[in-house]
């Protein structure tokens, strides 16, 4: 990404306007005792966390800032400040705004040079490493926050780079936090999926704006001297005066701590959903494209355990693979699903008088009727424990005597989805109702059956046991 701060660069109005501002998930900073700020720069930890700063310490919680570079190199071109000039001003700007943000945390400045942590990763990731291993121990429920992957700015890219390997060694959740995207960036280039939002109270703008303003060498020129303008421009603070703080998930792999479940306390709405189809084209999943799905599709439909399947329901239909093969067994398939993105796609696949494509959002929008069949495959890791829970009701309801339902999942942990996998079958197992007449478990996936108690195997109904 090629930019400068000199150019103009997308208002804050085109930011604000954007409904995935508003609706994005919420964060709870209550779940995090221990937060780990990582700043490219003396001034990343203002713009990007100021307010998680405010509410982790407000909170009691402790809080880590770690600055690699003393960002000495912000003027390169200055004939007033020389970089030590710089380096001694940055550091003291950063010792102010930390402490008024969180009175006592702990501050470290590495020293890195600024500009060339590309060539000091080793550096930089051994002395993270270093620090969590003296700083983490007692406090599990842990969070890391450094410059966001995709914010287009070298050092930015190499600081999260640097963390994402100690969080992923580590298991401690990692958030990113953007800061250049909001210039160079318009919404679409937000991985909304993946986005969750702090609401601030006003005492947090107020306190953000404040020490936002203690970084006066960035804010405000150095001099009337050509090469001494201001790096952050009154257009640029806008975007950090808004009454939300976005993070971008950025683990891919963390432990079932506290900090990592308060991302993700809430199902995915159908927006999200309609943003991800929108990001990643018509087949997000690879289902058209990967043997891995083909042959998943395939072990479903054999665990089925009769030949028809009667009435069926499909909640999460996506694009229709599933529902074309159950449709052949059907007498008739109604199939939901939260995205009208997909629907449309599923519509032109499916063109069958026994198939009903409906959009909406499980439990809310649950259709009435009875079912023979129903279909739970890759959507109940979508739910949060409470919408599970009502779902599994409403299936048993809808559920007929002598009716069967195969769930599917996969089974790596995605930050992202409120539940895992594992977490939603167990749920299912749970249920007084339903016993299971099929397990097929992988590393990857697992596949249950269940019917009403008592159940009878295929080969028992058919008298050959």
């Amino acid at each position: 990404m090629t930019f400068t701060h000199l150019e103009s660069g997308t208002s804050e109005h085109v930011w604000a306007s954007d409904e995935r501002m508003r609706r994005v998930r919420p964060l709870d900073a209550a779940a995090i005792d221990h937060l780990i700020v990582v700043s490219a720069h003396p001034d990343d930890e203002t713009l990007g966390a100021a307010g998680i700063m405010q509410r982790v310490s407000a909170a009691g919680g402790r809080v880590t800032v770690i600055v690699a570079t003393d960002g000495e190199a912000s003027h390169p071109h200055s004939t007033t400040h020389t970089p030590a000039d710089l380096r001694s001003i940055r550091r003291r700007e950063v010792r102010h705004a930390a402490d008024a943000l969180a009175p006592g945390c702990d501050l470290h400045f590495l020293g890195l040079p600024d500009g060339g942590l590309r060539e000091r990763t080793r550096e930089l990731e051994d002395v993270l490493a270093a620090m969590v291993e003296v700083i983490s121990h007692d406090l599990p429920h842990t969070t890391f926050v450094a410059p966001w992957s995709g914010d287009g700015h070298r050092d930015h890219r190499v600081t999260a780079e640097c963390v994402a390997r100690v969080a992923s060694a580590t298991g401690i959740c990692h958030l990113g936090y953007p800061i250049w995207l909001w210039h160079w960036g318009r919404p679409d280039d937000v991985p909304w999926e993946v986005a969750v939002g702090l609401e601030l109270v006003e005492a947090e703008r107020s306190g953000k704006g404040r020490a936002l303003s203690m970084h006066v060498s960035q804010t405000s020129p150095l001099s009337a001297a050509p090469g001494d303008e201001a790096i952050i421009s009154d257009d640029m603070k806008a975007h950090f005066s808004r009454p939300i703080e976005l993070f971008i998930v950025e683990s891919t792999d963390v432990s079932e701590s506290a900090a990592t479940k308060a991302l993700t306390t809430q199902s995915l709405n159908s927006e999200w959903f309609d943003d991800f189809y929108k990001r990643n084209d018509d087949d997000p999943w690879g289902f058209e494209t990967r043997w891995y799905e083909e042959r998943k599709r395939a072990v479903l439909m054999a665990s089925l355990t009769t030949h028809r399947l009667g009435k069926v329901l499909e909640i999460g239909c996506s694009t229709g693979h599933i529902t074309r093969e159950l449709a052949a067994r059907a007498d008739h398939v109604l199939a939901l699903d939260a995205s009208e993105a997909a629907l449309e796609v599923a519509q032109e696949r499916l063109a069958s008088p026994s198939v009903t494509l409906t959009h909406g959002h499980v439990p809310d929008d649950w259709p009435g009727g009875s079912f023979d069949t129903i279909v739970f495959s890759e959507v109940g890791y979508y739910l949060s424990v409470d919408d599970l829970e009502r779902t599994i009701e409403l299936i048993d309801a809808a559920l007929s005597e002598g009716g069967h339902l195969v769930a599917c999942h996969w089974r790596h942990p995605v930050v992202a989805y409120p539940q895992t996998g594992d977490s939603v079958h167990a749920a299912l197992r749970a249920h007084h109702a339903w016993e299971r007449l099929v397990l097929h478990e992988e590393e990857d996936f697992v596949l249950e059956v269940f019917g009403r108690r008592p159940t009878v195997s295929v080969a028992r109904r058919e008298g050959i046991a």
